[in-house]
């Protein structure tokens, strides 16, 4: 039914959320939805319509932990913590039903509510080398990458 009354932006975002990354090294991008995408050194907001996920990788959790962002010296790091805060509250103001708002870590227990959207393209059991910082998923699900290839041999072989 709220399908059905949104228009095609929120629409979207109900089929297929919208992943941004925040870094000291680019401005706000989209990146994938996908594990790969977690790094330690970035902020990730989740806008899957009925809920909003503010991810702070290990780095910056630690960072803000330690208070860096109340010292002058580390604006731009305050700055780079309240840009997804700032995102975040346009995206709840606009939004009917209010999204549910999450702020978690990485590797904290609310991190699940990221990870559970993600595509596990890196799982506990998977033979890929892994980037510094990265992170993985526990699951025996296939990543997109092999249903793809599975769906192609199928295919081939009819």
């Amino acid at each position: 039914m709220l399908l059905n009354r949104e228009n095609i932006t929120n629409a979207a975002v109900m089929i297929q959320p919208s992943l941004m990354s925040y870094s000291f090294n680019s401005p706000p991008r989209p990146v994938l939805l996908d594990v790969s995408s977690i790094a330690v050194d970035q902020i990730l907001l989740l806008d899957s319509y009925f809920s909003v996920v503010i991810f702070h990788g290990m780095t910056i959790a630690q960072w803000r932990n330690m208070g860096y962002q109340n010292q002058p010296e580390h604006q731009a790091f305050a700055q780079l913590l309240r840009a997804p805060h700032d995102d975040a509250q346009v995206i709840i103001h606009e939004r009917f039903p209010v999204p549910r708002l999450v702020v978690c870590d990485q590797h904290g227990s609310q991190a699940r509510f990221l990870l559970a959207k993600l595509n596990p393209s890196a799982t506990y059991n998977s033979p890929n080398d892994m980037a510094a910082g990265s992170d993985i998923i526990f699951t025996d699900d296939v990543s997109l990458q092999v249903f793809f290839e599975h769906l192609q041999r199928l295919a081939v072989q009819s």
